[in-house]
């Protein structure tokens, strides 16, 4: 699995014209799910959201998470993470997992999150067309991939 995480100070996804999640300060996470991906992806990227310290602390030092500052998380499905230009400049999403091997362990991401965060997170629809808004609060994006664990 793959997700961009940026820090925001306020975000929403919209559907047709409607909100259907809305955040403060907190995350807004971009999310693709690769062929092959499995509840160990699922466990291990939604830990290192919530325990990414990319929050400042008093001194204005990267040290506080997610939770220490009791932030939200907006959740936004994107398999356009797995693309691949390699061969030309169409890219190929031959690498994202088909939705029904990706919606099953999108939903796990969702609640594993949740349960990891100790409380609801906000998300857009799987495979819908949305408008993303966000606030990139420093600005502050740290992509992470499951497969590189780095």
């Amino acid at each position: 699995m793959r997700a961009v995480v940026q820090r925001v100070s306020e975000a929403e996804v919209t559907i047709d014209g409607a909100a259907v999640g809305t955040i403060g300060l907190g995350l807004m996470v971009l999310v693709g799910v690769e062929v092959g991906d499995t509840g160990a992806d699922v466990g291990w990227l939604a830990g290192k959201i919530v325990r990414l310290r990319i929050f400042p602390d008093t001194a204005g030092l990267f040290d506080r998470s997610v939770i220490d500052v009791g932030g939200e998380v907006l959740v936004v499905s994107q398999f356009t993470l797995h693309a691949s230009t390699a061969r030309g400049n169409r890219p190929s999403f031959l690498a994202a997992a088909r939705p029904e091997e990706a919606i099953p362990l999108y939903a796990s991401f969702l609640d594993t999150l949740a349960a990891q965060l100790g409380r609801p997170v906000q998300c857009g629809r799987f495979g819908a067309a949305m408008a993303v808004r966000l606030v990139n609060d420093g600005p502050v994006t740290i992509p992470l991939d499951s497969r590189r664990r780095d």
